[in-house]
């Protein structure tokens, strides 16, 4: 057999084995169709018909937003908030109480938030009860919803009652951490506390252990508000299908325009819930463009670290090379300080040098003078993105007109479904819950095709195409290996090598790009990149600039992300949230 991935093969999986998988499947969808006994009044209303908005949603031209369905057709919206439905509509029912805490909560920033809770104005267990009422009001309404959250975490409101006894028993809290403060997980992180999914039907009894980067934030006293709704697998799974689906969460809509803009992904509920006023920021995890697309779909900053900077131990992976967690909020500062609550270092994420141990990132004023800047000769043509870099030159930063062709192999795609073959089947070997009914993709793929309608309505090409992989590597597995590195050594020297070159052909010390453009690149050489609202098209349609550096280089990152904010800040909320 040839020791190359080839794709589009399907592998012969045991009888008895496909059997067995049929039947556990059949036991996990009612399980998921009868848990919930909720009534309609806590999901859209009876009168609600989502056809007509999909009618609409076909007239667009973007294909890739003539979606099949916008709600789950696995689990009901009233089961994000089963167990809370007291404290909502006990928060609810005293509108004046809920309208108050509208008004000094809704758009602050962390270092706001500890002020008024410094002065007395609002408790954590106020902020946290608000974010939930909020969201419930949101995603009730039929008009405004937008599947950004799959599930709530019922002690969400008692992690925040801790942080307030620490709080007013003498616990010293920085003006700008996030002690106390609600965020929410993209639902591949793992939680103890809601099972960890990736928005799949076969992973919706994962309930496994804390990822750790949520010990690294539950150690910070950051509450763990819920899991955020993501592109399914993290988007690699189907071909052709639209970003921000998945079976368990239903389609994410961009509050920037519903019917209008597609979210990005794969962080996508993610960028949504944050743009939505849903939480004060969001951790969202990045293969190749993951967060920066939804960061800038959704007027938001958003920080693709080093691949190493952050563990992705207890993350559903895709690619043991590419993958990281990172950081998502309205504001740099707030990015910076979720980054922040979430470093250390884990010894069980081989990616991660010695030197993660007291990462910190800091918000300074730095000097930008003699800071060379990449220009792409074709952003002149986009007048958000150039307006941003000229505020740069004028704080000394000196442009430097480059060309920015990079390659576009398809080695790239089969170095991450290579991966992955390996990957995920550690993960489901040494993270998953017991309850969860895959061992391996071939697993899954019998798993959805059981019912495909309801787990994989746009198919399931990638993973078809993985299995052909899975089967060869099971069949000679140093071979596989063979082939991985192999691929690894393509798209890293040629994609990866292209940025290299580039940035020492110009002397550059950052990259500009526009929205997640340039994030292949960006992945395969192993470079951070942060992208910051510049703006909105005459449509309403966001848009970011974003800046790639090289290795380790966050800090320069954020210093130009801090520098661009401090000329005004171009993020305006979404019009109805």
């Amino acid at each position: 057999m040839s020791n190359r991935i080839i794709y589009g093969s399907r592998s012969e999986s045991l009888a008895s084995r496909n059997r067995l998988i049929t039947r556990l499947s059949m036991s996990i969808s009612l399980v998921v169709l009868c848990a919930f006994t909720l009534t309609p009044a806590h999901g859209q209303s009876t009168d609600y018909d989502e056809s007509t908005d999909l009618e609409i949603l076909a007239g667009l031209p973007n294909t890739r937003m003539h979606y099949q369905r916008l709600s789950s057709p696995l689990r009901p919206k009233a089961a994000i908030w089963e167990g809370l439905e007291n404290e909502i509509d006990a928060l609810l029912s005293g509108i004046n109480d809920y309208a108050r805490l509208e008004a000094l909560v809704h758009e602050k920033s962390a270092s706001e938030l500890q002020a008024l809770v410094a002065e007395g104005a609002l408790s954590y267990e106020q902020i946290t009860r608000y974010f939930i009422a909020r969201i419930y009001t949101v995603e009730t309404d039929d008009a405004r919803y937008l599947n950004a959250v799959i599930s709530l975490n019922p002690r969400a409101i008692d992690a925040a009652i801790l942080a307030d006894r620490e709080r007013n028993e003498g616990k010293a809290v920085a003006q700008d951490s996030l002690f106390g403060l609600p965020i929410l997980l993209k639902d591949n992180i793992g939680f103890e506390s809601l099972p960890t999914t990736a928005g799949a039907a076969a992973l919706a009894e994962n309930f496994a252990a804390d990822a750790f980067v949520t010990q690294r934030l539950k150690a910070n006293g950051v509450v763990i508000l819920g899991k955020a709704n993501l592109s399914e697998w993290a988007y690699f799974f189907c071909t052709g299908c639209p970003s921000g689906y998945s079976a368990l969460g239903g389609q994410t809509l961009n509050p920037y325009g519903r019917l209008k803009f597609t979210t990005g992904g794969s962080s996508a509920g993610s960028g949504a819930a944050i743009a939505g006023g849903f939480a004060v920021a969001a951790v969202g995890s990045e293969t190749s463009g993951s967060i920066l697309s939804p960061s800038s779909a959704n007027s938001l900053v958003g920080l693709k670290p080093t691949t190493g900077s952050l563990s992705r131990s207890g993350v559903v992976p895709i690619s043991s090379t590419l993958d990281t967690t990172g950081p998502m909020a309205r504001t740099v500062r707030d990015t910076v300080a979720l980054f922040n609550a979430m470093t250390g270092y884990d010894q069980a994420d081989t990616a991660m040098p010695r030197l993660t141990e007291d990462l910190t990132l800091l918000v300074r004023d730095a000097d930008l003078s003699g800071l060379r800047l990449g220009f792409p000769a074709a952003l002149a043509l986009e007048p958000l993105i150039v307006a941003a870099v000229a505020k740069l030159e004028a704080a000394g930063a000196i442009i430097v007109p480059v060309e920015f062709t990079p390659p576009d192999l398809e080695e790239e795609v089969q170095f991450m479904g290579g991966e992955m073959v390996r990957d995920l089947a550690s993960y489901l070997q040494h993270y998953a819950s017991p309850d969860v009914v895959i061992e391996s993709l071939s697993d899954l793929q019998t798993f959805n095709l059981a019912a495909p309608d309801e787990r994989s309505p746009y198919g399931q090409a990638l993973v078809d195409q993985m299995v052909g992989f899975e089967t060869f590597f099971k069949s000679d597995a140093q071979a596989g290996e063979g082939e991985i590195a192999r691929l690894e050594q393509v798209v890293v020297g040629e994609v990866g090598g292209y940025l290299d070159g580039l940035f020492s052909l110009h002397n550059l010390d950052a990259l500009v790009r526009i929205n997640n453009s340039g994030a292949s690149a960006g992945a395969f050489a192993n470079y951070p990149a942060l992208t910051i609202p510049a703006g909105y098209r005459e449509t309403g349609q966001p848009v970011g600039v974003t800046f790639y550096a090289p290795s380790f280089q966050e800090q320069r990152l954020i210093d130009i992300g801090v520098k661009l904010e401090e000329t005004g800040a171009l993020r305006q909320a979404p019009e109805g949230y």
